[in-house]
């Protein structure tokens, strides 16, 4: 029943089930999505009218500034940010500059803050990614298993999973799906609160003698836990 729109979410929870220690499935698709997005706007695709009216309108934000950044391409950005400049340029100027006022300039520079080119195309996407999930679930025994085996899924992608299950899933079958998602929640957390509490007792030196069992890197695998691992890091 495999689908072209399924392939990706298929191997990125069969490389997690394998690959325990790279975590989420779903913060994989993010990075993966942000990573072509990356790409994209830095090669051939800034030169398309479409794009580049789309890019001088909404700009990007901080962290995708500092992400193209790292890919090295100053030409592709250059080109880029010359014609949003231009953009700027002209919609603040319309704005209010010299009436005295300012009003119209802030909102439109809280405008340009808000918004980020690259942002609003992963977050479409991402989107389809966890409607594909909940589907795979509901369609496909053997994902019902892959989901069931994986390492675990960070907070906010959980809380992302269980709103379109909520949305998507009839009632007979809404139960059955957070209880498998639940399980590898509620599994990884005992064994991330119990490594945290290891780490910590590490620095009493009435444990100076105790192993680090799994505790040494468990104060990142809270932060990935809690808030995500999504950014990509050009070169790993």
């Amino acid at each position: 029943m495999e689908q072209i729109y399924t392939i990706p979410v298929n191997e990125a929870f069969e490389h997690s089930r394998d690959n325990p220690s790279d975590g989420c499935p779903l913060c994989a698709l993010y990075r993966k999505l942000e990573d072509d997005e990356l790409e994209i706007i830095l090669g051939a695709s800034f030169m398309e009218p479409d794009v580049r009216i789309q890019t001088n309108k909404k700009g990007f934000c901080r962290t995708h500034y500092d992400q193209m950044l790292l890919r090295k391409n100053r030409l592709g950005m250059g080109l880029t940010m010359e014609s949003h400049l231009e953009e700027l340029k002209k919609s603040i100027k319309e704005g209010g500059l010299g009436n005295g006022q300012g009003q119209k300039t802030a909102k439109r520079i809280e405008e340009f803050e808000s918004s980020c080119y690259i942002c609003e195309r992963i977050r479409r996407n991402f989107t389809h990614m966890v409607e594909t999930v909940v589907y795979l679930w509901q369609k496909d025994p053997e994902f019902q298993e892959k989901l069931k085996q994986q390492p675990y899924f960070c907070l906010p992608h959980y809380r992302q999973i269980l709103r379109e299950a909520q949305y998507a899933l009839p009632k007979r079958l809404l139960s059955g799906f957070v209880d498998d998602c639940s399980s590898v929640v509620e599994n990884y957390l005992e064994k991330l609160q119990k490594d945290v509490s290891w780490f910590c007792k590490k620095f009493d030196y009435r444990y100076d003698e105790e192993p680090w069992y799994d505790s040494k890197d468990a104060i990142e695998r809270g932060v990935r836990f809690l808030r995500s691992d999504i950014h990509t890091t050009p070169g790993k």
